[in-house]
């Protein structure tokens, strides 16, 4: 007898079988490429009514003045885009002041002279208009 006794499983295997259960024919060279599944999936967004407008790209000027609107509005200056009616909230437009004032420190040096002429004389404006709507 051998040294572990097992010299009949040793011949057999462990015992242990892999199946492949993959399906292989002709038939996959002639499927339709278009049912593939994308390599790199993007989930299109919903389409647009025909009331909505395109949104703009996405960029460092959009969200500056994304911002300085979202600030107007909240300074009574424009009325909100979906009521149509003027409201103002101080600490809401202070806020978002507050966020472009720190924008503006954040991305000093990397701004190109369009981007920080419009951030700073954004900045500007609103603290003008901060001031003449607190003191009403």
């Amino acid at each position: 007898m051998s040294q572990h006794g097992n010299d009949d499983k040793d011949k057999q295997g462990s015992g242990f079988k892999v199946t492949d259960r993959r399906i292989f024919s002709d038939e996959a060279d002639k499927l339709d490429p278009s049912m593939a599944a994308p390599e790199n999936p993007v989930v299109a967004p919903a389409p647009a009514t025909e009331a909505e407008a395109p949104m703009p790209p996405v960029d460092f000027q959009t969200f500056v003045i994304s911002l300085g609107s979202s600030a107007l509005m909240h300074l009574g200056a424009i009325p909100h885009p979906e009521t149509g009616q003027v409201q103002v909230d101080l600490v809401i437009a202070k806020h978002s002041i507050d966020m472009l004032s720190m924008l503006e420190k954040k991305t000093t040096g990397n701004l190109s002279p369009n981007e920080a002429g419009l951030l700073g004389s954004l900045l500007y404006d609103l603290r003008l208009k901060f001031v003449e709507a607190a003191r009403k």
